[in-house]
């Protein structure tokens, strides 16, 4: 595989940069570099994510996970808008956790815990998932990540997953019906693109 932000150790300099994104609904100033996952700004695709998904006061009470979570936008954005929420970010790319972590100290958000997803507890069940998932490392391993992680939502739990329309979104939600008939599958959002996936407990 070449090296990309789905890499665990990616090649080239580390060197961390500032940028501004808005999270929790607030302009935040938070820390990229490159060999992670959209370094430059917030991608479109979490941005309609972040701005589609319900509000987590409608979730049940519980941990938040967010899958693939590179420099930490999804997690931060769940632990600035739910503080008394456990949120776990966890991605495979060891830099992206090294971000997420700092910008997890800057904004003073305590209960966001970074792991390796080999790290998270067995035993940890989630209220929500909310992920713009690594699309792009191809069907098999994405099969494979979703079917590790959705069968750890929790009764009345819901799990909210971003893909870009013409990266096989449709194909996705379908697949995802098809593979945990246990879930409620349906599209909870559509804008620039983007299709956010509903999978309901």
């Amino acid at each position: 595989m070449t090296q990309h932000y789905f890499s665990e150790a990616p090649s080239g300099d580390f060197r961390p940069r500032e940028i501004e994104a808005v999270l929790g609904g607030s302009p935040r100033t938070v820390l990229t570099a490159g060999g992670v996952f959209s370094p430059d700004h917030l991608d479109r695709g979490t941005e309609v994510l972040l701005r589609t998904a319900p509000g987590l006061d409608a979730a049940p009470a519980g941990p938040v996970l967010d899958i693939g979570c590179g420099w930490g936008p999804i997690a931060l954005d769940a632990a600035l808008i739910a503080p008394e929420r456990d949120v776990w970010a966890i991605d495979v790319n060891a830099r992206s956790r090294e971000l997420a972590r700092e910008n997890a100290r800057r904004l003073g958000l305590g209960r966001l815990r970074v792991a390796a997803p080999e790290e998270v507890p067995d035993d940890l069940s989630f209220a929500e998932i909310r992920s713009n998932p690594p699309i792009r490392v191809g069907k098999e391993v994405l099969h494979g990540i979703l079917r590790l992680w959705l069968p750890r939502l929790r009764p009345e739990g819901a799990a909210y997953l971003v893909v870009a329309k013409h990266l096989g979104a449709n194909s996705l939600q379908r697949w995802i019906a098809a593979e945990f008939p246990g879930l409620e599958v349906s599209r909870a959002g559509r804008d620039k693109g983007f299709h956010v996936i509903e999978a309901r407990a």
